[in-house]
């Protein structure tokens, strides 16, 4: 039987996990997880162990709140210790936070086959401390499991496919959870009779580079405090997002909620008029459950979703966000395109490892 120890820190990456980790108790694969503490609020890491029906973690580092440098040290320590005491067949990898860089390093340097999945993406901006987490995992990785056409042709260019590296199309993860987990949100969810929502527009805002500039973060805020006025704005607001209004003493005129678990985020994308937000994973998910949305980034990986209408990028402006609110807000498209395969991505990747 094949060990594997699965990295994982935050939010995106418990989601992806699941499902992967569901095909291998299928296909005979021992897993250990190790959750390295990057997201450690409540609401934000352990229910969505308990929702989504994942082992809890075998090691718990309880790493965060520390400066990029010393996060990914402290992770990366922390993690050779348990890969020289388990001695598993692989380290398999998600996305490209602190802790997906802090596993691929100390796997790299160990010499244990290392596994990314959603690999190949790249913004092209290596401002994102993300956009170098990803490039670098990809270069050191031995099996990159990638989302996307897009991906697979980012990898092309880069060389990789003449390297000794398997690098498969698998669909992506992300939409097995969409799937699978739609029924449960249903039934398990009571988040939209809780707060009396009827249209609204849901906005998550977190990422660093519209958080630490006080200008952007102010203008984006502005830029919903307008929207708000014509319809209900809803923001699940991260803990580090909230303290930052306060220091820039920013005022959300929006109804700002704690942050919410998969099932509520289900939920409150598939009832929104649609969806604003910084993160890569939830322009994804707004497309999963066939919402439109506005992107609060010059750029994204996932270019196809701009290509095909789905989504508008607006960067950190007000004007902007509200043209774009204007443009979308009726329009009509066709989610039923295949962008992202057809719900099997976890199950292929699951079959590749065990084989490998």
């Amino acid at each position: 039987m094949r060990k594997i120890i699965t990295i994982v820190g935050a939010r995106p990456q418990f989601i992806k996990a699941a499902t992967v980790s569901r095909q291998f108790s299928l296909c005979d694969v021992e897993e250990l997880i190790i959750h390295t503490g990057q997201h450690f609020d409540t609401n934000m890491s352990e229910v969505f162990f308990e929702e989504m029906e994942i082992s809890a973690p075998a090691y718990q580092l309880n790493i965060h709140g520390l400066s990029h440098a010393v996060m990914t040290a402290r992770m990366l320590e922390g993690i050779e210790k348990i890969l020289l005491k388990e001695k598993p067949d692989g380290v398999l990898v998600y996305g490209d936070t602190n802790s997906t860089l802090a596993g691929g390093l100390a796997a790299a340097k160990l010499t244990i086959p290392l596994i990314h999945v959603e690999a190949g993406l790249r913004s092209y901006n290596r401002n994102m401390p993300e956009e170098i987490n990803r490039i670098v995992t990809d270069k050191i990785s031995n099996v990159l499991f990638c989302p996307t056409s897009a991906a697979m042709e980012n990898l092309r260019r880069e060389g990789l496919e003449n390297s000794a590296v398997h690098i498969i199309k698998n669909g992506d993860v992300m939409q097995d959870a969409a799937i699978y987990y739609a029924a449960k949100a249903e039934q398990k969810s009571s988040i939209i009779s809780d707060l009396g929502l009827n249209k609204f527009i849901l906005t998550t805002i977190h990422r660093q580079e519209n958080t630490d500039n006080e200008n952007k973060l102010r203008e984006i805020v502005n830029g919903l405090n307008d929207l708000n006025n014509l319809i209900q704005v809803i923001v699940p607001l991260h803990p580090r997002t909230r303290k930052l209004l306060n220091q820039y003493s920013i005022k959300a005129e929006f109804k700002v909620i704690e942050p919410v678990g998969y099932f509520d985020m289900i939920m409150l994308i598939r009832n929104s008029q649609l969806v604003v937000t910084d993160s890569g994973g939830i322009q994804k998910e707004a497309f999963f459950f066939g919402k439109h949305c506005i992107t609060l980034r010059k750029e994204t990986e996932w270019v196809e979703l701009v290509e095909n209408g789905f989504n508008i990028l607006v960067g950190s402006n007000r004007e902007k966000l509200l043209e774009a609110y204007s443009r979308l807000i009726n329009r009509k498209s066709d989610f039923s395109i295949n962008l992202y395969g057809n719900g099997d991505a976890a199950a292929i990747a699951a079959l590749y490892i065990r084989n490998l």
